[in-house]
Parts: structure tokens; C-alpha cells; sequence
């Protein structure tokens, strides 16, 4: 009963505001711009905890969706203010329900986490920039490695994250942009950059599966595209997706991709690319930054 009450709240207020979410699960798109803010706190409290005591602690949301396993959009920092924007897309098995725990409960592999460990390394670097950072769980990620072959949801959530794209360039088009991919989510960013406004500069891919094409020159747009894969990852054991009709593409961490690598110093695992005190974490922070020093970030070999 708590939930269609809470569902009935939610899409009333999205009507007020004429903002309506889609009535599929796929492609989800970002509601609006920060406008939407008061609209998702609405629904989340609605919703009761643990959401609504997000919405309680003053976190704001583009979209908030509960449908299926759940959509989220957080914004880190004034993304009305901002002119560097970074919009972090997770991988395999991420869901609402793991949005802010993690998968397995693990902290490290939670979106609102990783996003807002980048958020504070980009305060650290550079306190005067004006900065925000997203955490787009916008799509629906494949459940497992055997859902996950066939692309769909990488070319769906695409569709979902061109949109926002699209929103974030028309609102604030001086700024620009820069998609962090990591595991599964780099194949969604790199599909969504092929069709992506001018805002969209850079494309990171963290223990990325792949990124639709055989090499990083083939992406259209001339965006840098830039790749980090630690020695102890496991998608370093995965066999290359090269089928007919997949459409992976060539590992990005692969050297023959032709990425400009990142440094992975601090590194573990599959889960720890945007940990404290990594390596590339300062990278992809220098990366979304523009720094004088981007082209000559060390090699992640």
C-alpha cells in the first residue's frame, strides 16, 4: 500500500512540474535539470526509508525511479554553477537497492560512493574550480556476465545518457563534459559519445569491457578517449568479445585500442579504480579538471 501511495505522490508531482518519467523501465532518462530536485525529494520521501531519509540529508536527484531494479541520478556539487561535469556510469548488477551499500556490500562498488569520492578528489585539486559530478544508474545493467553479452542494455542506457547529455549541454553549454565508464557502464558511455554534443571532451573507461569499435580512433567526435587497467583486474582474464553482432569491440585496456592510458598505483582489483589515495583517481580528477598536465599523465603499464 506504501508503495502506490508513494508512486501516486511521485507522479503527481512530476505532472505539476510537467515532467513525466517514461512508462518503461528503458531508456530512462534524467528528469529535467536541477528543477528536478524538489520533485525527486517528494518521491523519495514518499517512498520511506532508507530513500527518503536521502532526501531527509539534503541529496539531491535528477531522476529517482522504482520501478524494476530501480533508477537513480545523483548530483555532487552545484551542476547549475558548473562549467567542468563529470557523469559516472556503473557496469553489471548495479541496482537502486545497491546504489548506496554497493553490490555485495560493498562500499567501493556503490555509484553514490564512487561518485563521491571523485567529487571530493576534484575539491582537493582544485577548490576554486566549480565542478559537479554525477552518478548516472540511468539504465538498466545487465544481471550477469551472460545478460550482459548481447549489448542491449549498453545500447539502451546510450539512448537514456544522450539525452541527460544533451540537457546538461543545452543548459550549460560553456562547460564541458567528461564520461567516466566503469566495467560494462565504459561500453555505454562510449556508445553514448559517438552521438554526443561538443560539450563532451573526454571518455574514461575503468576495467572497461569495451567501447563499440576495434580501436579508439574509430570513435567519432575526436574526443580523447582514455583507458585504466590494473595488473590485478580481472577483465584482464576475459576472453575479447569479437562476435558478430555484439558489438563490444576491443578491450579499451588492451593496448592495441590505442587509449591514452591512466596510471593504476594503488589499484586493486576490478572495484578499485576510484578508491582514496589510487592512482587513478587523481588521473580521471585531472582528467575532468583539463589541467596543463592531462596529455602527460603517466603510463598505467
Amino acid at each position: 500500500m506504501r508503495r502506490r501511495g508513494a508512486s501516486r505522490v511521485a507522479m503527481a508531482a512530476l505532472l505539476g512540474v510537467n515532467l513525466v518519467l517514461p512508462t518503461r523501465p528503458e531508456p530512462a532518462t534524467a528528469a529535467g535539470f536541477v528543477e528536478a530536485y524538489p520533485v525527486m525529494a517528494a518521491a523519495m520521501r514518499a517512498a520511506g526509508p532508507p530513500y527518503a531519509d536521502w532526501a531527509a540529508d539534503g541529496r539531491r536527484f535528477l531522476l529517482f525511479d522504482e520501478r524494476g531494479d530501480g533508477r537513480a541520478v545523483e548530483v555532487f556539487g552545484d551542476l547549475a554553477d558548473a562549467d567542468r561535469i563529470a557523469v559516472l556510469v556503473p557496469g553489471v548488477g548495479s541496482t537502486l537497492a545497491d546504489f548506496d551499500r554497493g553490490l555485495g556490500g560493498v562500499a567501493r562498488r556503490a555509484p553514490a560512493v564512487q561518485a563521491g569520492q571523485l567529487y571530493r578528489e576534484l575539491r582537493a585539486t582544485d577548490p576554486a574550480a566549480r565542478v559537479a559530478v554525477l552518478a548516472w544508474l540511468g539504465y538498466d545493467p545487465p544481471d550477469g556476465v551472460l545478460t550482459a553479452a548481447g549489448g542491449v542494455s549498453a545500447r539502451r542506457g546510450a539512448a537514456g545518457l544522450a539525452t541527460l547529455l544533451r540537457e546538461l549541454a543545452g543548459r550549460r553549454p560553456a562547460a564541458t563534459i567528461t564520461l567516466v565508464g566503469h566495467s560494462y557502464g565504459s561500453l555505454v558511455v562510449s556508445l553514448a559519445a559517438a552521438d554526443a554534443p561538443s560539450q563532451v571532451t573526454d571518455v574514461v573507461s575503468l576495467g572497461g569491457v569495451g567501447a563499440g569499435v576495434q580501436r579508439a580512433d574509430d570513435l567519432p567526435g575526436g574526443r580523447r578517449f582514455w583507458a585504466a587497467e590494473a595488473p590485478t583486474d580481472w577483465i584482464r582474464r576475459v576472453p575479447q568479445v569479437r562476435l558478430p553482432g555484439l558489438g563490444f569491440g576491443r578491450r579499451p585496456g588492451d593496448p592495441a585500442f590505442g587509449a591514452r592510458p591512466l596510471p593504476v598505483g594503488g589499484v586493486a582489483g576490478h572495484d578499485g579504480y576510484l578508491t582514496p589515495g589510487s592512482a587513478a583517481l587523481v588521473a580521471v580528477a585531472t582528467v575532468v579538471l583539463g589541467g596543463v598536465d592531462v596529455d602527460r599523465i603517466g603510463d598505467a603499464r
